[in-house]
C-alpha cells in the first residue's frame, strides 16, 4: 500500500508539472535589403505568438523602404495583434509617422486568472532601414513563462 501511494503521489506530480508546461510562445523574423543601379530597397518584418492554457496573444509589424535613383523615397509600415480565450483580452496598436520616420507598436494580452499570454510587436522604418522586434511570453501557475524574442534590422 506504501509502495502505491508513493507511486500515485509521483504520478501527481508529473500530471502537475505537465500541465504547467502547457504554455508556448514563438516568434519569427524575416526580412532583407538590396542596394544597385536601380535603387535601393529594404523589407523586414517580426511576428508572435503566446498561448497558455486557453489563451493566445499574437502580434505582428512589418515594414518596407525604397529610394531610387533620383533619391525619391517611399515608405510603408503595418502593425496588428489579436487577443483570445481569456476573461479579460486586450489588444491595440498605434502608429505615428512624419517626413523622416514611420512607427507602430501593437500589443495583445489574453489573460484568465494567473493564466496568461502576452505579446508586443515594435516595428520602425527609419533612413532606408527597417527594424522590428517582438516579445512573447505566456504563463501558466506553478512555472516560470515561456519567452521568445525576434529582432531585426536590415541596416546591420
Amino acid at each position: 500500500m506504501r509502495w502505491t501511494s508513493i507511486m500515485a503521489a509521483g504520478l501527481l506530480s508529473a500530471a502537475c508539472a505537465t500541465g504547467a508546461l502547457g504554455q508556448s510562445a514563438s516568434s519569427i523574423v524575416s526580412g532583407g535589403s538590396s542596394s544597385g543601379p536601380s535603387g535601393s530597397a529594404a523589407t523586414g518584418g517580426t511576428a508572435g505568438s503566446g498561448a497558455a492554457g486557453g489563451t493566445s496573444a499574437s502580434t505582428l509589424g512589418t515594414g518596407g523602404t525604397s529610394t531610387s535613383p533620383a533619391g525619391a523615397t517611399s515608405s510603408t509600415i503595418g502593425s496588428g495583434g489579436t487577443a483570445a480565450g481569456g476573461n479579460r483580452n486586450a489588444s491595440r496598436t498605434k502608429t505615428h509617422a512624419n517626413q523622416n520616420n514611420l512607427q507602430s507598436m501593437s500589443k495583445a494580452r489574453a489573460q484568465d486568472g494567473g493564466t496568461w499570454s502576452d505579446s508586443k510587436t515594435r516595428t520602425k522604418v527609419h533612413k532606408g532601414e527597417v527594424t522590428s522586434r517582438t516579445k512573447t511570453m505566456a504563463h501558466e501557475p506553478g512555472g516560470p513563462p515561456a519567452k521568445s524574442t525576434s529582432t531585426i534590422n536590415t541596416g546591420r
